[in-house]
């Protein structure tokens, strides 16, 4: 079958590959997806423990459950921020920095973030059961609510972002991507008691802003409308390009809302709308009325 040429083959063409990212040949070693997936999982169990902790645990076993897990998969968040700063000192031609101490305070300040974490959920999960009337129980929604789940991982992805661990926020972004169908960028920026009902299909891009108390339903896409690029045609990465959502905003099913436009406070967007310019606060958009003709003989042919 000759595979030791197809591995001889692979070999140059990932040996070509790395001398081209990384400087000096050297490999560092990369962050791991699935230690990653443990460390979520831990986190939510944290934030969560009745709920996603052992079926076990006890109201007198809370405090030693989490002081036991937070040990554990903090140590492990700062190996894998410590291999993330590693690898970014060696894609580029910036000093090397204390890789270790760096993230043993991006940890600390990590950890430190948790109870505001913890308090935003729960304006989440109120929103969501004010905000939905199936819904039966708070616990239901912890449980059950796709929404709800993509966003306490955004809520923990986007305090990595914001210290300088993009690449572990951007994975746990997509482990929430794959699970629950929700895209939202580790890099947007949400205020406290949101809700995204249903859920799948959401897509909220890297610089959209949300403000307090909005609603999204499936199929609602904050995006990009162009994409600048410099004089050699490559793309500019980092400018504001997606919208903002002020207070009190609902998005219906399958609206898109594109560019840095502004969707003024107290704004209802209706389904299926395609947007690309600001509105003022309180406005009502929603697509042109239906209208339907019937033709008797022949007539409008």
């Amino acid at each position: 079958m000759g595979v030791g040429k197809i591995v001889a083959e692979l070999r140059a063409l990932r040996l070509a590959s790395q001398r081209s990212r990384y400087r000096n040949g050297e490999l560092p070693a990369l962050p791991s997806r699935e230690e990653t997936r443990a460390i979520v999982g831990g986190l939510v169990a944290t934030l969560f423990p009745r709920h996603f902790g052992p079926p076990e645990l006890t109201p007198n076993c809370v405090d030693g459950f989490l002081t036991y897990v937070l040990d554990k998969i903090l140590r492990s968040l700062e190996e894998q921020i410590r291999r993330e700063l590693k690898l970014k000192a060696h894609a580029s031609e910036t000093p090397t920095i204390d890789d270790a101490a760096r993230a043993t305070e991006m940890t600390a300040a990590f950890a430190q973030s948790l109870p505001k974490v913890r308090a935003l959920l729960d304006s989440d999960i109120r929103a969501a059961f004010k905000g939905d009337p199936a819904a039966r129980s708070h616990d239901e929604i912890i449980f059950c609510y796709p929404g709800v789940a993509a966003v306490i991982r955004h809520r923990l992805a986007h305090q990595l972002y914001v210290l300088g661990a993009p690449m572990l926020a951007r994975i746990i972004a997509e482990i929430a991507h794959s699970e629950t169908g929700i895209d939202i960028h580790p890099g947007a920026e949400i205020d406290e008691s949101f809700f995204i009902d249903h859920g799948t299909g959401v897509v909220i891009g890297e610089t959209a802003r949300i403000g307090k108390h909005v609603r999204l339903y499936q199929a609602v896409t904050l995006g990009a409308k162009r994409f600048e690029t410099n004089e050699a045609g490559a793309l500019i990465k980092g400018t504001a390009r997606h919208p903002i959502l002020e207070d009190d905003v609902v998005v219906y099913a399958g609206a898109t809302i594109l560019g840095r436009i502004t969707i003024g406070r107290g704004s209802s967007i209706g389904g299926n709308v395609w947007l690309t310019q600001s509105v003022p606060p309180g406005s009502n958009i929603t697509q042109a009325k239906a209208r339907s003709d019937s033709f008797d003989n022949g007539g409008g042919i």
